[in-house]
C-alpha cells in the first residue's frame, strides 16, 4: 500500500469513527491529525502542540489531547508510556504491522524492532495457557550502544 493510500485510510477511518460517535469534523482536529499522521516515531501531546501553535495559533493543547483520544480510540494511534512520566503516541495506519520498543534509560532512544520468533513463543504461551490473547506490547529497557560506550569511556 502506498502512503498516500494508507493515509487517505487513516482519514476515512478518522471521519467514519468521528460519525459513529456522533463528533464533528473540525478544521482544528484535521490540522492536527494531518501532522500527526505525518510524523514517525513517537511524540507527546506537547511536543505536537509546540509543532502546530507556531503556525496555527488558535490549537490549543486541550484540542491536541481531545484528538489523540479520538486517534487512540479509532485505532489510529498507540498511546505509549516508557517509564519516564510522559505518555508518547505512534501513528498506526490501518496497513500498519506489530513491532515492539527498545527504550535506552539514559538518553531516551527508542528503537522498534519485529521479530517473527518472539510472537511465535508469546502465541504459544498464550495457547499453553489457554488465553485468548486479543494484543500485547513488548518494551526492553536498557542503554543503547552509544550510551554503554560513553558509561565505558568514563571509567
Amino acid at each position: 500500500m502506498t502512503k498516500t493510500s494508507s493515509l487517505n485510510l487513516s482519514i476515512k477511518r478518522y471521519h467514519d469513527h468521528l460519525n459513529r460517535n456522533s463528533l464533528m469534523s473540525t478544521v482544528q482536529r484535521d490540522l492536527i491529525i494531518n501532522e500527526f499522521f505525518n510524523i514517525t516515531g513517537h511524540i507527546s501531546a506537547e511536543e505536537l502542540h509546540a509543532r502546530l501553535k507556531d503556525v496555527h495559533s488558535s490549537i490549543g493543547l486541550a484540542t491536541v489531547y481531545r484528538t489523540m483520544k479520538i486517534l487512540n480510540e479509532a485505532g489510529l494511534a498507540n498511546e505509549r508510556k516508557f517509564n519516564d512520566g510522559f505518555t508518547r503516541y505512534e501513528y498506526s495506519p490501518p496497513d500498519d504491522k506489530h513491532h515492539d520498543h527498545i527504550v535506552c534509560v539514559s538518553c531516551g532512544v527508542i528503537e522498534e524492532f519485529a521479530n517473527n520468533e518472539i510472537e511465535s513463543l508469546q502465541e504459544k504461551i498464550a495457547r499453553q495457557r489457554k488465553f485468548k490473547m486479543l494484543y500485547h506490547k513488548m518494551e526492553i529497557y536498557g542503554l543503547c550502544r552509544k550510551c554503554v560506550t560513553a558509561k565505558d569511556e568514563q571509567r
